[in-house]
């Protein structure tokens, strides 16, 4: 049998054109291939050289802006109180804002990129908190039951420090240091633990050294840190930009932001909803589920916050220390549909 072929009409020297040439389909198909193959790869040096450009904007803009916040940490005169809180607050809102600028370039960047780029605002977190604590001054706080008198000793019921945060009957903090300027609680064990909207809408919130506490927050923060925290439960309203977590241990966290890293955890439930992508990082037992928490109000807190409700990267997980492309991390799961839960206590409702 004949092999199939297409007519090609060639012309010589003179512009005449002489006898068809029959070329094979299979030599045509190959051609096409190559002209394919040829466009592809154009395509796709053209990608990679506008990728390489944002990366390129992306670190001298981040790196430009990074530096002035350093500048702005070191050389400030903290002296003059009212002058450092108002500093501070700056720094603040500059460091939210190269956050969603990192957030926003994730796409194009690769690993080892997202990787520097998040110690370095690790670092810018830790030293602004190390400046608040040294400059900013802090108070304690005793909380009681409204019907307690300053005398009145506490019911049974309300004993508890060898109950658990589901037997506890009241709201109550004890010895709960509280930042002026970073609201949160502090060294708390077996206490329910609330805020509401106004105490904590666009602030940075600091969860630290807690045990066996169920801690409530009703509102919408600008930064969430959680640290050193033990068999607890912890719900929070959606988080303007970032939530960071680390030394967390046998826990609940129900969480709604833009960006969740979290170190040093284990055997820990993590209920999110984050529009970016979460980040573990020497993380082992976690598990994930989407975002099962409402509250009245929280639909206004999502607007606040500006995060979009309808867009939740909840298994979009990446791990640190799991570089294997192709194959799941061992150190993170997805909690079955049986086994979440969809409902949570009403502790503390949102005012």
């Amino acid at each position: 049998m004949a092999a199939l072929g297409v007519e090609v009409n060639v012309a010589n020297d003179d512009g005449e054109t002489n006898t068809a040439v029959n070329v094979p389909e299979s030599v045509l198909r190959r051609d096409q291939a190559r002209l394919e193959e040829a466009e592809r790869r154009r395509n796709v040096k053209e990608k990679q050289a506008v990728k390489e450009e944002k990366s390129d904007f992306f670190t001298s803009t981040f790196n430009a802006e990074k530096t002035a916040v350093e500048e702005m940490l070191s050389s400030s005169n903290y002296s003059d109180r009212d002058k450092a809180a108002k500093t501070l607050e700056e720094v603040t809102v500059r460091i939210q804002q190269l956050q969603k600028f990192l957030n926003d370039s994730i796409m194009f960047l690769t690993q080892y990129e997202i990787r520097q780029a998040q110690a370095s605002m690790q670092k810018l977190q830790s030293s602004l908190a190390e400046k608040r604590e040294a400059v900013l001054p802090k108070k304690k706080f005793a909380f009681r039951s409204r019907n307690a008198g300053p005398s009145k000793q506490p019911e049974p019921s309300q004993q508890t420090t060898d109950k658990s945060p589901s037997d506890v009957g009241v709201t109550v903090v004890v010895d709960a240091a509280v930042d002026v300027y970073q609201c949160g609680f502090s060294n708390a064990k077996n206490q329910v633990l609330i805020k509401q909207a106004e105490e904590i809408q666009q602030r940075d919130v600091l969860l630290s050294h807690l045990t066996n506490c169920k801690v409530r927050l009703y509102g919408c923060p600008s930064t969430l840190h959680i640290k050193n925290v033990c068999n607890c439960e912890i719900l929070c309203g959606p988080v303007s930009s970032s939530v960071f977590v680390d030394q967390c241990a046998n826990s609940t966290l129900v969480l709604s932001c833009q960006q969740l890293r979290t170190h040093n955890t284990t055997a820990t439930q993590i209920y999110v909803h984050v529009t970016s992508r979460a980040i573990i990082e020497d993380c082992h037992g976690v598990r994930f589920a989407p975002f099962t928490w409402t509250y009245p109000g929280i639909q206004d807190h999502y607007k606040v916050a500006r995060l979009d409700p309808d867009r939740n990267n909840w298994t979009d997980v990446d791990d640190f220390n799991w570089l294997a492309a192709g194959t799941p991390s061992p150190n993170w799961t997805v909690i079955p549909e049986t086994e979440r839960i969809c409902s949570w206590d009403s502790v503390g409702s949102a005012s």
